[in-house]
Protein backbone atom coordinates (compact mmCIF):
# COMPACT_ATOMS: atom_id res chain seq x y z
CA UNK A 1 0.00 0.00 0.00
CA UNK A 2 0.86 3.34 -0.72
CA UNK A 3 2.09 5.51 2.18
CA UNK A 4 -0.84 8.31 2.50
CA UNK A 5 1.91 10.91 3.52
CA UNK A 6 3.16 10.88 0.19
CA UNK A 7 2.94 14.44 -0.93
CA UNK A 8 1.32 14.30 -4.33
CA UNK A 9 1.37 17.69 -5.24
CA UNK A 10 4.35 19.29 -3.95
CA UNK A 11 3.62 22.75 -5.11
CA UNK A 12 0.66 22.95 -2.67
CA UNK A 13 2.10 20.49 0.29
CA UNK A 14 -0.61 18.11 -0.41
CA UNK A 15 -0.57 14.65 0.36
CA UNK A 16 -2.62 11.63 -0.38
CA UNK A 17 -4.34 11.96 2.50
CA UNK A 18 -5.00 15.55 2.37
CA UNK A 19 -6.27 15.12 -0.90
CA UNK A 20 -8.83 12.28 -0.40
CA UNK A 21 -10.11 14.63 2.77
CA UNK A 22 -10.69 17.33 0.56
CA UNK A 23 -12.80 15.46 -1.82
CA UNK A 24 -14.71 13.92 0.75
CA UNK A 25 -15.85 17.41 2.68
CA UNK A 26 -16.12 19.09 -0.41
CA UNK A 27 -18.03 16.40 -2.08
CA UNK A 28 -15.93 16.34 -5.34
CA UNK A 29 -15.65 13.32 -7.38
CA UNK A 30 -13.78 14.38 -10.87
CA UNK A 31 -10.44 15.95 -11.88
CA UNK A 32 -12.57 18.92 -12.78
CA UNK A 33 -14.32 19.94 -9.53
CA UNK A 34 -10.45 19.19 -7.57
CA UNK A 35 -8.84 21.56 -9.89
CA UNK A 36 -11.41 24.41 -9.70
CA UNK A 37 -12.24 24.20 -6.25
CA UNK A 38 -10.70 27.04 -4.09
CA UNK A 39 -10.66 25.04 -0.74
CA UNK A 40 -7.54 23.24 -1.31
CA UNK A 41 -6.13 24.42 -4.64
CA UNK A 42 -4.16 22.06 -6.59
CA UNK A 43 -2.65 21.09 -9.95
CA UNK A 44 -2.31 25.03 -10.42
CA UNK A 45 1.67 25.86 -10.90
CA UNK A 46 3.46 22.93 -12.03
CA UNK A 47 0.94 20.73 -12.99
CA UNK A 48 3.47 17.38 -12.83
CA UNK A 49 0.65 16.10 -10.36
CA UNK A 50 -2.09 15.74 -12.84
CA UNK A 51 -0.14 13.91 -15.30
CA UNK A 52 3.66 11.86 -14.79
CA UNK A 53 3.39 12.35 -10.59
CA UNK A 54 5.98 14.96 -9.42
CA UNK A 55 8.39 12.19 -9.51
CA UNK A 56 7.76 10.95 -12.51
CA UNK A 57 6.47 8.01 -10.65
CA UNK A 58 2.64 8.06 -11.40
CA UNK A 59 1.21 9.04 -8.14
CA UNK A 60 -1.03 11.83 -9.60
CA UNK A 61 -4.47 13.42 -8.24
CA UNK A 62 -6.02 10.91 -10.35
CA UNK A 63 -5.26 7.62 -8.87
CA UNK A 64 -5.78 9.40 -5.83
CA UNK A 65 -9.16 9.79 -7.12
CA UNK A 66 -9.34 6.35 -8.27
CA UNK A 67 -7.82 5.45 -4.60
CA UNK A 68 -10.95 7.56 -2.66
CA UNK A 69 -13.92 6.03 -4.99
CA UNK A 70 -13.05 2.56 -4.34
CA UNK A 71 -12.82 3.44 -0.96
CA UNK A 72 -8.89 2.97 -0.10
CA UNK A 73 -8.10 6.18 1.52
Amino acid sequence: MIDLDTEVCVCNSLSIKDIATCMKTNNLNTLEELLANSDCPMGDVCEACIDEGYNNDGINIPMVISMVKKGLV
